[in-house]
């Protein structure tokens, strides 16, 4: 069978893509920017790749039309205040041009909505659900909760907190029951519901065998951690507050924090275990998804992280819109060193950041994290996904990856800290020679005395990088 994947870079969409290969479909995957698409492992001949953006109807006419099914697998909670009217209108291209096909069968993967009083967010999914729901096709909705599993947005926020904070003080939503999948099971669901004539036109509820308080999550995380942690509830903080207080804390972004504490007051559990029956699929428990995940983790094996998206800083700009490193109107910082070892200074440049730091100068790094995060940027938490592989549209600390080539001995990075202007740091091999550029681009008046004010740090970071890298 045809199957048109969207949301083919995105954390749910990198996982199930490989599993539908298996099960022998021809898989046409739409992406916003084709740069940021890798097929480590896969068969080309089995995918086909489309550049298009789902707000664009006229770019949804490259869709195939002889399509037998497809995915929705797309969201805007965190880049953009205005998520919900562009959640809908995605939507609704989307079910045109699905009209304008062949397809019998859409999926797609959304919230657990049962309560009558929704959140902001969980309002947003349900009105998706409803617009798909309204083609030419059979439509299945499957809604699940908060989604365990390595590099997802849910078990990054619970390890920040739990392995960083000894003792918590924290919002009353904290006893909000929900119940977590994990995400194996989340792709389990998803390749088997499809062309299943007996989920057509239904919705079901998916999630593990566990309904635990997020406290409770919290602490038998630090139980499965052998950590000893105390958390202490308090009904005085507000929604503004506990907001603030996820962002500090956690890699996540702002917006996605003020949609995540909106959503957290609501209970979000399963009606029923009527898919699972059907498709004789055993959930695992909430300690399981957890050994999984760390599983994954100590063997460097994450497929997909949250962070890699641009939904982790907020932008919404493309690889494209930013690879071309421009010169005219820039300050330029361009350092050369010779280097006795190859090999060795590529697996440095290819190993910065996350964990291994920056080398030199690393409070200093970290005070820049700090300050980016007090004026509402993405600071250095969100790390990396994977220690020794960088590929294009992948995060690292506060700098989103644009080119990475290790071959050509070239990686080029744009930054996503909050600057009155734009930056790439550039690391590129010629002959035995590292040549290391920092560029920035100023917006007006502010931009100019930003870089005359950091210049001078400018002189000991960079000086002291390109050394350590040779």
């Amino acid at each position: 069978m045809k199957v048109l994947l969207t949301g083919a870079t995105g954390y749910i969409g990198k996982r199930l893509l490989p599993v539908l290969i298996e099960a022998g479909h021809e898989i046409v995957c739409v992406v916003r920017d084709v740069n940021r698409f890798h097929l480590p492992g896969l068969d080309p001949q089995k995918v086909q790749v489309i550049e298009a953006d789902l707000l664009d109807k006229n770019s949804l006419d490259k869709i195939p039309k002889d399509i037998d099914g497809a995915y929705y697998l797309v969201h805007s909670m965190s880049s953009t205040s205005d998520y919900e009217s562009q959640e809908s209108e995605s939507a609704i291209n989307f079910r045109n041009a699905i009209n304008d096909t062949q397809a019998k069968h859409v999926v797609y993967l959304g919230g657990i909505i049962n309560e009558s009083n929704l959140s902001d967010h969980l309002s947003s999914r349900k009105n998706v659900e409803l617009e798909l729901g309204k083609g030419q096709y059979h439509f299945t909705a499957l809604r699940a909760a908060i989604i365990i599993g390595s590099g997802s947005a849910s078990f990054e926020i619970i390890r920040d907190l739990v392995e960083k904070l000894p003792v918590m003080v924290t919002p009353k939503w904290l006893n909000t029951k929900c119940q977590p999948i994990g995400v194996t099971d989340v792709i389990s669901f998803l390749s088997q519901t499809l062309f299943n004539h007996n989920t057509y036109d239904k919705n079901y509820d998916i999630g593990g065998p566990d309904i635990l308080t997020y406290k409770e999550m919290l602490l038998t995380f630090a139980d499965v951690r052998n950590l000893k942690r105390k958390i202490f509830i308090v009904p005085v903080m507000t929604p503004r507050l506990s907001s603030y207080w996820l962002y500090f804390v956690t890699s996540t972004s702002y917006r996605l924090a003020v949609a995540l504490v909106d959503s957290m007051k609501i209970e979000v559990i399963c009606r029923n275990d009527d898919l699972n029956q059907m498709l004789k699929i055993q959930t695992l428990s909430y300690r399981q998804m957890l050994a999984k995940a760390f599983s994954k983790i100590e063997s460097n094996t994450i497929v997909s992280s949250w962070i890699d998206a641009y939904a982790s800083s907020g932008i919404g700009s493309s690889i494209s819109d930013n690879i071309q490193v421009p010169f005219h109107g820039c300050f330029i910082d361009k350092r050369k060193q010779t280097f006795n070892n190859l090999d060795e200074c590529i697996n440095k440049i290819w190993s910065i950041g996350g964990k291994n730091g920056w080398y030199y100068g690393n409070c200093l790094w970290r005070l820049r994290g700090f300050i980016d995060k007090m004026v509402g940027g993405v600071g250095l938490k969100r790390g990396r996904t994977n220690k020794n592989s960088l590929r294009s549209g992948d995060a690292l600390d506060f700098w989103r990856v644009l080119y990475a080539n290790k071959q050509e001995g070239r990686l080029i990075l744009f930054a996503e800290m909050k600057l009155p202007g734009e930056a790439w740091l550039e690391f590129k091999i010629k002959d035995n020679i590292l040549i290391q550029t920092a560029t920035f681009r100023p917006r007006g008046i502010a931009g100019r005395l930003y870089w005359y004010s950091v210049y001078p740090f400018h002189g000991l970071i960079f000086n002291g990088l390109i050394k350590k890298l040779v």
